[in-house]
Formats: structure tokens, C-alpha cells, sequence
């Protein structure tokens, strides 16, 4: 009788193993995606006696559905995604902070670039504070960016703006995965660096 019992009972562990492991087969590996900044230089205003500056990046605030480790895109209006298989590498804000950075390295000469926060010593001769109101978009479609943005004077955060816009973007994703979601959210980004760095050597003048 209990020889009986402890086939059975074998038989279903067995089972359940080969259920639990089946399913563990078919679960798909987590991906991790970063911004990538722009490739090559684009320098603006290039050329003998170029003026060259200290910039501050930051602080950059993004809204709360994008504050998460998984990557936002939007199925309506009033309804959004997100993939627990599909997640960024980094904060979304130390990301964006990073790719402007590296972005405005290759469009302006500069001094030094640094990341919020920064030393009180820290010399500074713009700071950029970026505000993101929007960064989803349809897989297979198009990403979307929408960024209120200014530039001030110096390195202290009291100081009134000189320059304030909001900027809206758009790019076609020509794929239906993440991979080229987040390359047409690199090219929304790098729009919103050369129209900072256009406003930069706008002031400096």
C-alpha cells in the first residue's frame, strides 16, 4: 500500500517539476537598454577664436510613470505599458542627464561638462535644467519626447533662467522591438542637445 502511495506521490512531483522547469524554459531573458549619445562630433560654430564653455547638466526631473527600472510605451491615450522584460541599464534621469552631456561635448567647445549636483566651487557658465513631461511612445510606430528646458547663468539654482523653452519631438522607430524604441528616443535626445547648444551660442553672444 504505501509503495503504491510513494510511486504516486513521486509521479506527481515529477510532474510538477517538469511543469515549473517547462515553464522557467519559455520565460523570456530580461533585456537592459541605455541611450546612446551622438556619434561623431557635430561641432557648431567651429573655427579660429571659438568660444568655449563650463556647462552643468541638471538637475533633470522626469514624472513619476517613468520613474521605474521598466521601459514606458503607450497603447492609448489613457493607458500605458510596461515590460518587466524590457528595462533601462540605469535611472531614466542619470541616463538622460549623461547622453545631454555627451551630446553637447560634441556640439560645443568645452571647458568641462559636469552632472548635477556639483560642488558650491564648481565654475559654471550655463547650467541646463531639463524637465521631462513626456518620453513614451507606440512600439512599431514612434517615440515621443516632450521637455520643458532652460538655461541659466553660473551654477547657482536661485538664479532666474535666462532662456526657457518646451520642446516636443518625434522619430520614427522603424522596428517593432525595444531596441529600436529606445535608438529613436537617442535621436529625440540629441534633437533637444543641438537646440540647447544653438540657444548656448545664442546667449553667449
Amino acid at each position: 500500500m504505501m509503495d503504491r502511495f510513494s510511486a504516486r506521490l513521486t509521479g506527481f512531483v515529477a510532474g510538477i517539476l517538469v511543469l515549473v522547469l517547462s515553464g522557467c524554459a519559455g520565460t523570456p531573458p530580461t533585456r537592459f537598454f541605455v541611450l546612446s549619445p551622438i556619434t561623431g562630433s557635430e561641432r557648431m560654430g567651429s573655427g579660429m577664436g571659438e568660444q568655449c564653455f563650463s556647462i552643468g547638466i541638471g538637475p533633470v526631473k522626469i514624472p513619476e510613470y517613468l520613474n521605474q527600472p521598466e521601459i514606458v510605451t503607450r497603447i492609448t491615450q489613457n493607458e500605458v505599458s510596461l515590460d518587466e522584460f524590457a528595462k533601462w541599464a540605469e535611472p531614466l534621469e542619470n541616463n538622460i542627464s549623461r547622453a545631454l552631456a555627451e551630446n553637447i561635448s560634441s556640439l560645443l567647445c568645452l571647458r568641462s561638462i559636469v552632472i548635477f549636483p556639483w560642488g558650491r566651487q564648481t565654475p559654471i557658465d550655463y547650467r541646463i535644467d531639463v524637465h521631462v513631461i513626456q518620453m513614451d511612445g507606440v512600439l512599431g510606430e514612434s517615440a515621443f519626447l516632450d521637455v520643458s528646458w532652460s538655461i541659466a547663468a553660473g551654477s547657482d539654482g536661485k538664479k532666474s533662467p535666462l532662456f526657457t523653452k518646451r520642446s516636443t519631438y518625434k522619430e520614427s522607430t522603424g522596428g517593432g522591438d525595444y531596441g529600436p524604441f529606445v535608438s529613436a528616443q537617442s535621436r529625440n535626445l540629441a534633437s533637444l542637445s543641438r537646440e540647447i547648444a544653438e540657444a548656448i551660442l545664442v546667449l553667449s553672444k
